[in-house]
């Protein structure tokens, strides 16, 4: 029975090295927040290589995470991108499709921002404000539990503009929207008393009135292209959109972003973690297409250089919070080593 699984392990491995002849060229899907640095650095390996420069696909990062675990082989991702860390179920998922081998990357931090049109007024907001203009479920003017009904910003707080609320953001299969959901209306919603209560009590009941986004139009799903959200916050003055600093960065001209908890989400706030929504960023390896699909090793020690993502690295200008030194040096070494994820 061991001699068969290893013959077959062998086989498959043999294919999957046949076949890799057909592709030449990484391939990297996922989180489009991740999108922008990836497609730099992909860019520059291009240049300084003589390997092909990467193909970087914008999918989100549950989407991109899923098409990365669907297995070994040339039809499947290398590296995946995502703006939260990978969950232990997507883990799972990866071992049950073969996926055994996978190198964990932090690549540094980012916020998450409230941002709108130039051409309105800043708005100063608090996380238990977000959370009741844009949670499905909130506590009602008794207490109990009801379906949102704030229409407009006002009706939230009454020092809020009275105009609707419409927000624009990325959909459930976006990092951002998950980190969103847990920093901002988690962080908004646990401010109850009571509902902050019932994590001890019912977990899974906490999570879904604390992380549900409501669906009744005040927040427009705008899909992974955070680019069009800016074009469509331009369009709309009175609207919101939700999306990672970097996009605020380069788009400081159009847009502007909303204080959170008396905090700006600047470069500086972020990096020393006194702006409250932000978050750390990742790409994942998949172990078994290195050395398979050429030049993975050398687009790896690109990211993790110096002049990609430390303090004065090229990715800082495009937005990215690098992280500290000995976090950087330590996910380097993993990078080079291809050390296994561990949970």
């Amino acid at each position: 029975m061991l001699r068969t699984s290893l013959a077959i392990a062998t086989i498959a491995s043999l294919a999957f090295a046949s076949s890799a002849v057909a592709r030449d060229q990484i391939r990297i899907v996922g989180s489009s927040t991740v999108y922008p640095f990836a497609t730099t650095v992909a860019e520059q390996f291009g240049k300084s290589t003589n390997f092909k420069t990467p193909v970087v696909e914008a999918t989100g990062s549950g989407g991109g995470l899923k098409l990365f675990c669907a297995g070994v082989g040339v039809k499947t991702p290398d590296i995946t991108n995502a703006s939260r860390r990978i969950k232990m179920s997507e883990v799972q998922k990866c071992q049950k499709n073969g996926v055994k081998g996978v190198t964990e990357v932090k690549v540094g931090y980012d916020g998450i921002v409230m941002a709108n049109s130039k051409a309105s007024k800043k708005l100063a907001l608090t996380r238990k404000q977000i959370y009741l203009a844009l949670g499905k479920t909130v506590p009602g003017p008794d207490g109990k539990l009801i379906a949102n009904p704030n229409k407009n910003w006002s009706d939230v707080d009454p020092s809020l503009p009275n105009r609707k609320i419409e927000v624009l953001g990325p959909p459930p299969t976006s990092g951002t929207r998950d980190a969103f959901a847990e920093l901002a209306l988690e962080g908004g919603c646990k401010k109850f008393p009571f509902i902050k209560a019932m994590k001890k009590k019912d977990k899974k009941r906490y999570k879904a009135i604390c992380r549900s986004v409501r669906e009744d139009g005040a927040y427009i799903e705008a899909g992974e292209n955070d680019v069009l959200i800016i074009r469509k916050l331009e369009a709309n003055p009175n609207a919101f959109g939700v999306f990672g600093y970097s996009f605020l960065d380069q788009n400081a001209d159009k847009v502007q972003g909303s204080l959170i908890e008396g905090k700006s989400p600047t470069f500086e706030n972020i990096a020393d973690g006194k702006y409250p929504v932000s978050r750390a960023l990742y790409f994942y390896v998949k172990n078994a297409h290195v050395g398979v699909v050429p030049g993975i090793k050398e687009y790896l020690a690109e990211f993790t250089s110096n002049k990609a993502w430390g303090d004065e690295g090229y990715l800082t200008d495009k937005g990215l919070i690098p992280m500290p030194s000995p976090e950087r040096q330590k996910f380097k070494a993993d990078a080079a080593n291809l050390q296994n994820l561990k949970m």
